[in-house]
């Protein structure tokens, strides 16, 4: 019988885990990365939530399958395309899904509505709702699952479990968070007494994550589901604080992921081949042995699961078009330069809302509404963390030319919507009071007039 596959997926959580070499006390992913087969350059194709998981689930880019904004904002994934679970129905799978999903499928709901997912029309059998899709009860639900398939096996599962840990707000996971003198300071940020003390909370929010991923992988063994069961455990996108999510910068694009084989042919390995969440499906498919659909974006990277090789892609591309606020982007990324093309006025960092009113926000916000250029490029050798434009230096022109046209003939290939103009959206009316009261970015030629001095100067 075909292996069982479970499926985890975390939320905001980019690769901050103990694993990746960040300071916080996550034993269970840190077992889970010697038990199997880590990846530490896994990107998404998008930084915020539905983009890049409907990214997942269809092999596609975001404006190849409509996922381009949030599904409660009215996105969703085009009906003609199919589905991972849709794929391992056609194969024999049941296939289930426990707790958080922020993919919807041939619908535009009304916004009112917020509908955060089509479950059952995703192409899944059985949907097991959990109240607030916290971790631990999410285990709990889980557990009981698993516990329901020892030895009743007539045919494979297919779990998918979503987990609303690490998204923010974090006040919940006080009791859990870390001292504020000993914790990790992100590299993009600033060492300020407001984003240790955001850091904390976010590194209870992971505690809370990984003991309920312990709880499951223990209820696995137990079972000796293990046996016959692909783990997958796997992030969205990057964290939910300034300089990160919502921006095509490594701090947005970086994901986890980690698989354990039954066989456990590759345990304690850690992988350098360039990859993209976009390529996940073709490769879950391909490790069963059943058909990938044509026309994918994706391309299957089972073969580094099952040997020894870590060669994966030269490049691959990136977006943004909706989140709570308009900021289209669209870029391509390798491993030695990353080029991004900004469509309209805005930031030159954009932020979500809930990063924006969060305490590293208000400790950094001013520094990035400043307007934003209609290029960026990147040398990730000499400057990971991109703070450096180098898209007008004259030993990069070469480097600018060659990816300026590579996302132009992406763009045309693939019939970007964003050629044809702005593409509608609607926006979070949080937004409402911060740009009546002055903190959001008020546009460029606001702030021109607020900050004559700066004309011509940006950077």
């Amino acid at each position: 019988m075909r292996p069982n596959i479970l499926f985890m997926i975390s939320h905001d959580s980019g690769r901050k885990f103990s694993s990746y070499g960040y300071k916080v006390d996550t034993p269970a992913i840190q077992q889970m990365s010697e038990e199997g087969i880590q990846f530490n350059q896994y990107f998404c194709t998008a930084p915020q939530c539905s983009p890049s998981r409907a990214s997942i689930l269809t092999g596609l880019y975001p404006h190849n399958n409509g996922m381009m904004g949030l599904a409660h904002l009215g996105f969703c994934i085009d009906g003609s395309h199919t589905t991972l679970p849709n794929e391992l129905q056609k194969n024999g799978y049941e296939t289930t899904l426990i707790g958080l999903s922020h993919e919807t499928i041939n619908v535009a709901p009304p916004i009112e509505e917020r509908v955060f997912s089509s479950t059952y029309d995703l192409g899944y059998d059985n949907f097991i709702p959990v109240p607030g899709d916290r971790a631990p009860r999410v285990a709990e639900e889980v557990i009981t699952f698993l516990e329901k398939h020892k030895g009743n096996q007539e045919q494979p599962f297919y779990l998918n479990v979503g987990f609303f840990e690490t998204h923010r707000s974090f006040n919940e996971y006080a009791p859990y968070a870390d001292k504020r003198e000993e914790v990790k300071v992100f590299d993009f940020l600033p060492d300020t007494y407001n984003v240790r003390k955001d850091i904390t909370l976010f590194n209870g929010s992971a505690k809370v994550l990984d003991a309920a991923i312990g709880k499951i992988n223990h209820t696995l063994s137990e079972t000796g589901l293990d046996k016959n069961t692909i783990v997958i455990l796997t992030t969205d996108h990057g964290v939910d604080f300034p300089g990160a999510k919502g921006t095509l910068k490594n701090a947005g694009l970086e994901t986890a992921l980690i698989v354990v084989l039954p066989d456990g042919e590759q345990k304690n390995t850690q992988k350098e081949a360039l990859l993209c969440n976009v390529d996940l499906m073709p490769t879950i498919l391909d490790l069963i042995g059943a058909e990938i659909p044509d026309n994918l974006d994706g391309k299957s990277f089972a073969h580094l699961l099952k040997s020894k090789e870590d060669t994966g892609r030269e490049s691959f591309y990136s977006e943004l078009t909706w989140h709570d606020r308009y900021h289209p982007m669209r870029g391509i990324r390798t491993r030695e330069f990353s080029y991004v093309k900004n469509f309209a006025d805005g930031p030159k960092v954009y932020l979500p809302i809930d990063s924006h009113l969060s305490l590293s926000g208000v400790d950094t916000r001013d520094k990035y509404y400043v307007p934003n250029e209609e290029e960026e490029l990147y040398d990730l050798q000499k400057d990971p963390l991109e703070k450096n434009n180098v898209i007008n230096h004259p030993d990069y022109q070469h480097i600018a030319d060659e990816f300026r046209k590579k996302v132009e003939n992406w763009m045309v290939q693939t019939k970007d919507p964003l050629l044809k103009g702005p593409v509608a959206g609607t926006g979070s009316k949080r937004w409402e009071k911060e740009i009546e009261e002055g903190r959001a970015y008020p546009g460029r030629k606001k702030y021109y007039e607020l900050h004559p001095e700066a004309e011509g100067v940006q950077s």
